[in-house]
């Protein structure tokens, strides 16, 4: 019989059940018997200082336990890496939605009530709203002590809302373009846009007002990083916090900084210490959440006749909101990339970090790669049609392929480049005509995950059960099924037999979470660490329990056996003649980027009205190059969910903003894709055996996700001869272009 096995075999995720059944516990469901409920009142305007606040009147109401102002915690700010946003508005406020007080009260109603009869006296300022006019001179400064802010990426001399700047560079750009014989020089925005996770914010504090000492409990990805990041703003020991697991309702990037769990921290001091929940309505996720950043691209491109690209400019302005305290870097990663898989000699990447009078923008899925990659691959198209080319022979030309440096310098092996990119021209059928008003894109991307720390611990008891532990909290990418998948494998224990514990945060160890495409690599590879050595161990011990040569031993379906003289034990008696559990734990704590990097090449077919713009996107083809895949299910699930990420961005999803106001701040005014928009899907794998995770496996999450608004922008371009340089690609946008070209 052939042997059986788990990995690289289809397999539904193990909290499935728990998911649709009501079993899990999300933040909203935990609940105490003293509970309070927590309000919070939001700044009307977009900038102003804090005259007076009267809260008389919210006392009143019959519930109201406690009210917080910004005199309570004055002074204090928090941010995961950026200390710069006050947990309630601290005399300023910078952004409508600015938390600037909060009630708790017995009941929900009761809270809300409240929150509403606050009287705030502003004195309201003119706003900057806009990232250019920001970075002026003469425009306000809106943190004049911005140079005195912990966790700034680099020394700042002075005050200024440009606040942070960093580049990448490679060659001699002047050179490059001196060398040119033609150059291209183009614009791109990008609005902002929300992750549209079904589940808003929710937490829940339990505070110690002696001590300081608390329990959390929230829809967090990164249990030690918010432990951490309330404890420096609450002037704690971190140890004194415990952050309790709980399932998390959706994510995309959104759900790893702290929100408003500084603030129930404090709300539930400020309450004698109970309990505090808060739950953000949706309205309030739209006007005061973390969106991925609009920006302003400028981009400039040198070639030779031919095609060879000499030099590559890529300034990117990214419109940060009020505050930076959301990005884990302070800056965004994606500018680095955004040059894409090509050869190119003389690269500058420019990225400046500008504070406006806006909502706060975090991390979404990529951050920084979709709004660059967009820019980029609407570039070379325009490149292309400059020079008289085909924009597939203009990537061709320049298309990294093996070990080269990035645009910017960094060693990477890009696997496979021109296969994945062969795949997806073959199966468009690119080269042959199209017909009339139906266009083709291409957009192309490379990606490398990202490495952290994480633990994984094993125990296998009497009864032949063996318990995996982790404070890893699976946002949703399905990192506990592969661990089933793993330990099934290599310890031949049936999936019945496995049951998961999830640590909090006084149990485990100080870890890196999820984020960033990493948990396969960091949770897999502490996992299969673990897994082997405990199978060592079993090894061992059968040994032991079956008087034989540990050479003669093997594991079988929940059983050590002896390989010659066919004897058996199973696991269970293995542990009682052992005399006690075999206890084993699995840790990976890698931070470096990997040379190896996933390579996506997208293609779509869209099909324009010329008489109304609109614009239908027929078909979508994303070709992979791939480490060995550990999961078909999961993976093509997070192939899938990216294209349509990517597909709502380039088509649809727009956080509008009218004078510093949000005005999409429902799901009715905000569009994100359904069913019917959900195109003809075709993807293509090249499987490599390489790659930074376990059994050589590779990140992605994040890749179908990056290059296809791009894709969708080339496409139309090709079907109506229009090119829309701004996201997303309207009906709208598209019949004013064609009036315009008519």
């Amino acid at each position: 019989m052939a042997e059986k096995h788990s990995v690289g075999v289809p397999t539904p995720r193990i909290d499935g059940e728990h998911k649709v059944s009501g079993k899990a516990k999300y933040a909203v469901d935990v609940t105490f018997p003293d509970m309070l409920w927590g309000k919070i009142l939001r700044s009307p305007i977009s900038y102003g200082r804090i005259k007076s606040i009267d809260t008389s009147k919210a006392m009143q109401v019959p519930g109201v336990v406690g009210i917080l102002t910004g005199e309570d915690v004055a002074g204090l700010r928090i941010g995961r890496r950026v200390v710069d946003m006050p947990i309630v508005a601290d005399g300023m406020v910078r952004f409508i939605g600015e938390k600037v007080a909060a009630v708790s009260a017995e009941t929900e109603d009761a809270a809300e009530e409240a929150a509403a009869l606050i009287e705030v006296e502003y004195e309201e300022m003119d706003p900057v709203l806009d990232p250019v006019e920001a970075m002026e001179s003469s425009a306000p400064l809106l943190h004049p002590d911005v140079h005195t802010y912990k966790g700034l990426p680099q020394k700042l001399d002075g005050p200024t809302n440009r606040v942070i700047y960093v580049n990448w560079e490679k060659g001699d750009i002047e050179k490059g373009f001196e060398e040119a014989d033609i150059i291209v020089e183009n614009t791109f925005t990008t609005p902002k846009v929300h992750q549209a996770y079904i589940e808003p914010h929710s937490c829940v504090a339990k505070t110690d007002p002696a001590t300081g000492a608390a329990e959390i409990w929230a829809c967090s990805k990164v249990p030690y990083g918010i432990r951490g990041q309330v404890a420096a703003a609450v002037q704690v020991d971190p140890e004194s916090i415990v952050v309790h697991p709980c399932y998390i309702g959706g994510d995309f990037g959104g759900k790893g900084d702290f929100m408003d769990i500084a603030l129930c921290y404090s709300l539930s001091k400020k309450s004698g210490g109970r309990p505090v929940k808060i739950v953000m309505d949706y309205d309030e996720e739209f006007i005061a959440g973390n969106p991925r950043h609009a920006s302003i691209i400028k981009v400039r491109t040198g070639a030779k006749k031919d095609g060879t690209i000499t030099a590559h400019h890529m300034d990117f302005i990214f419109d940060t909101g009020a505050y930076c305290a959301f990005k884990p870097n302070g800056i965004l990663g994606g500018p680095q990339k955004s040059p894409g898989p090509y050869n190119m000699p003389n690269t500058f990447v420019e990225e400046h970090m500008v504070y406006t009078n806006q909502v706060p923008c975090g991390h979404m899925r990529s951050p920084g790669d979709p709004q660059g990659f967009f820019a980029n691959e609407s570039q070379l198209d325009l490149l292309a049609e400059a020079l008289g080319m085909n924009p597939a022979d203009l990537r061709r030309k320049n298309l990294l392929e093996g070990v080269h440096d990035s645009p910017v310098g960094e060693k990477v092996d890009y696997v496979g480049s021109n296969a994945v990119f062969d795949k997806a021209l073959e199966e468009t059928r690119y080269y042959e005509p199209r017909p009339r008003n139906v266009g083709k894109g291409i957009g192309l991307v490379q990606w490398s995950v990202n490495g952290g720390k994480g633990l994984v611990k094993f125990r296998l008891d009497d009864t032949g059960t063996l318990t995996v532990s982790s404070a890893m909290l699976d946002q949703g990418v399905g990192t506990f099924t592969l661990l089933e998948q793993m330990a099934e494998q290599e310890l031949k224990i049936p999936a019945e037999n496995i049951r998961f514990e999830h640590f909090d945060t006084s149990a485990g160890i100080q870890d890196s979470g999820l984020g960033g495409s990493r948990g396969t690599r960091v949770y897999g590879n502490a996992g299969y660490d673990g897994i082997m050595k405990t199978r060592e161990e079993l090894l061992e011990a059968g040994a032991n329990a079956l008087d034989a040569p540990r050479e003669d031993i093997d594991l079988a379906d929940g059983q050590v056996v002896h390989k010659n003289a066919g004897r058996a034990i199973s696991y269970a008696d293995v542990v009682k003649a052992k005399g006690s559990a075999i206890e084993t734990e699995g840790l990976y704590d890698d931070t470096s980027k990997v040379a190896d990097a996933a390579m996506c090449a997208q293609i779509a077919e869209v099909e324009v009205d010329p008489e109304t713009g609109n614009v239908e996107l027929k078909r979508l083809v994303t070709s992979h190059s791939t480490g060995t895949i550990l999961n078909p299910l999961m993976h093509q699930g997070q192939i899938e969910g990216a294209s349509m990420t990517g597909i709502g961005y380039g088509m649809m999803e727009h956080l509008m903003v009218d004078d510093g106001k949000v005005t999409t701040a429902n799901f009715g005014d905000y569009k994100i894709p359904t069913m019917r928009d959900v195109p003809e899907l075709t993807t293509l794998l090249s499987e490599h055996k390489r790659g930074p995770g376990p059994y050589n496996s590779m990140a992605i999450g994040e890749t179908a996700n990056i290059p296809t608004a791009g894709a969708i922008a080339n496409a139309v371009a090709d079907a109506c001869g229009v090119r829309i340089m701004s996201l997303p690609i309207t009906s709208e946008k598209v019949f004013e272009a064609l009036n315009r070209k008519s």
